[in-house]
């Protein structure tokens, strides 16, 4: 593969007349009012994520739902991650403000219709609604960045949006326990209304970005719709099986064999259709097509599996561990959020600095395997400087890594691809934290399994699967010794195993660092999709060619 960029003969369906212009050092207040509105939104979209695992007891109590408690947060996460695809295509087809602003109205209904929720159905197609729009705000405000602040100076915006979601998630788990202990879940959902009407305002009136001309039917009829149809698909079954797998049945079930395996086909049809049939695609393989770009979506999938693996399962270490209740467990794991995120700015700073990416995702990945490889030493024990320290590591270096991959990604690339190109970075990032759940919750209930006392066992005889586990967790601390510290003990094994499969993860991210090439990133912007106060430029020249200009090619 050729770390080159595109060639004119391989974008088939970019534009051959783009305008770009030269990056800017100032940003006027037009460009710091729309990147607010976008903040604003993607603030709401990681604080409902992460605000409804701790309020997840007291809803199921009061819907009486215990046997459809996953779906509560697969259906956000599925939704979030099919609309992806979808999302990079209706943005470049009709423009980015009309797709966020669809996006933020999509998340406002679903947060009425769930916090009107009368039973466990209404509340799960409620959360779908919710993820499809929270997944399309994710989406959108990292494309919209991209359009507005050129990859050699993206570094500090990156770092904003790191910071912002990172922010929401850690004061989410606090503020969902909060809400349901002191007043109702409901208004989990429900002070999501008045943040989004402010979205929405400052979005109308700031983001004032331009859109691509034609009529509506025009643009319906560049829609690659077979192609979205099938990744859609074709990604929610492979979600399904491995939500299922494990938890509602066995994985040599049918019910998880059957989606995993026409959901892989379907993706597998996709990738085909979109190569070689479709003439506009919305996947564009040469985004895929040197080594750069396919590395840094290799070490983003990687990242997505460790780094979800940790941020979901560390308050479920606390409170197993250490008898802490949901509350208290996310307050326990406030050094992962605090510090991925200022590491995440930092990293983001570093890379415009230095103008250079490789040594900062090295730099991410070492420390995140030295990170992980101390997690596996946390016992029920263990001192609150052992537990503060050892997440301060971990978050360090999978806050720098959250950062750092998205230039590679896009360095080879000609501006043109790049809704298309962030499109699949972003799908990467939120496929594999489904995964990283998956992997973790296999390994944490493979293990508990047989290191569990057969005390334990002996109170189901019907077999243990993961959501009986999970049950017991609020029990341990009322159970007599020594039979509680054995508990403790097996599930503090359990859990060094999974930081121990992660710190394997992150060697595989660190390998793929040295198959990356230290590509100088583009100066310019694509005007096609810029801010409508910034004058046009007089001349046009190509994107393709500005990029062999920049690259040397």
């Amino acid at each position: 593969m050729s770390d080159s960029t595109l060639t004119p003969q391989s974008s088939n369906s970019a534009k051959p007349m783009t305008e770009c212009a030269p990056a800017k050092s100032g940003k006027g207040a037009a460009f710091w009012l729309a990147f607010g509105a976008m903040l604003v939104a993607l603030f709401l979209h990681a604080l409902d994520m992460c605000a409804i695992s701790t309020a997840l007891p007291t809803i199921i109590h009061d819907l009486h739902g215990g046997d459809k408690f996953i779906w509560v947060g697969s259906a956000y996460a599925l939704a979030s991650t099919a609309v992806l695809f979808p999302c990079s295509r209706f943005a470049d087809v009709f423009g980015r403000k009309v797709v966020l602003l669809t996006s933020i109205t999509s998340f406002a209904v679903g947060s009425a219709l769930a916090g009107a929720s009368q039973n466990m159905n209404m509340l799960i197609a409620a959360r779908a609604l919710q993820g499809a729009g929270g997944g399309a705000i994710f989406f959108m405000s990292n494309i919209i960045t991209s359009d507005l602040v050129s990859l050699a100076e993206r570094g500090t915006y990156q770092g904003y949006l790191v910071l912002t979601y990172c922010l929401a998630s850690g004061v989410g788990p606090a503020v969902g326990g909060g809400l349901s202990a002191s007043a109702s879940w409901r208004w989990i959902f429900y002070m999501n209304l008045p943040v989004t009407g402010l979205a929405v305002f400052l979005v109308s009136v700031f983001l004032r970005v331009r859109a691509p001309e034609g009529s509506t039917r025009e643009k319906l009829a560049r829609m690659d719709w077979l192609g979205n149809a099938l990744m859609v698909a074709g990604s929610t079954l492979t979600l399904v099986g491995l939500t299922w797998g494990g938890i509602h049945y066995p994985w040599s079930s049918a019910h998880v064999l059957v989606p995993l395996v026409l959901g892989i086909v379907l993706m597998a049809i996709f990738v085909v259709y979109e190569c070689l049939i479709v003439a506009e695609p919305t996947m564009p393989l040469d985004i895929l097509s040197n080594r750069t770009t396919l590395s840094a979506n290799f070490a983003t999938f990687v990242h997505g599996i460790a780094s979800m693996a940790a941020i979901y399962y560390m308050p479920v270490f606390f409170q197993a561990c250490k008898g802490a209740l949901p509350v208290r467990s996310s307050i326990d794991t406030f050094p992962i959020a605090f510090v991925l995120s200022p590491f995440a700015l930092i990293s983001g700073i570093l890379v415009k600095v230095v103008q250079k990416y490789r040594l900062v995702n090295l730099a991410g990945w070492v420390i995140s395997v030295v990170g992980f490889g101390v997690l596996s030493l946390l016992r029920p024990d263990s001192g609150l400087g052992e537990q503060v320290g050892f997440q301060f590591l971990m978050a360090a270096g999978v806050g720098i890594v959250w950062t750092a991959t998205v230039y590679p990604v896009l360095a080879p690339l000609p501006v043109s691809r790049n809704s298309a190109a962030l499109g699949f970075f972003a799908f990467c990032r939120a496929f594999a934290q489904t995964w990283g759940i998956t992997i973790a919750g296999v390994i944490l209930q493979n293990q508990l399994k047989s290191k569990m006392p057969e005390a334990f066992f002996a109170q189901f005889p019907e077999g243990v699967q993961l959501d009986t586990l999970y049950a017991a967790i609020p029990t341990i601390a009322s159970l007599p010794e020594p039979l509680r510290t054995e508990i403790q003990d097996a599930f503090a094994d359990s859990f060094s195993v999974i930081w121990k499969v992660m710190v394997g993860f992150c060697g595989a991210g660190l390998l793929s660092v040295f198959l990356l090439k230290e590509i100088p990133m583009l100066q310019h912007t694509d005007e096609t999709y810029g801010l409508k106060s910034k004058e046009r430029p007089h001349s046009t020249v190509t994107d393709l060619e500005k990029g062999k200009d920049s690259h040397g090619a």
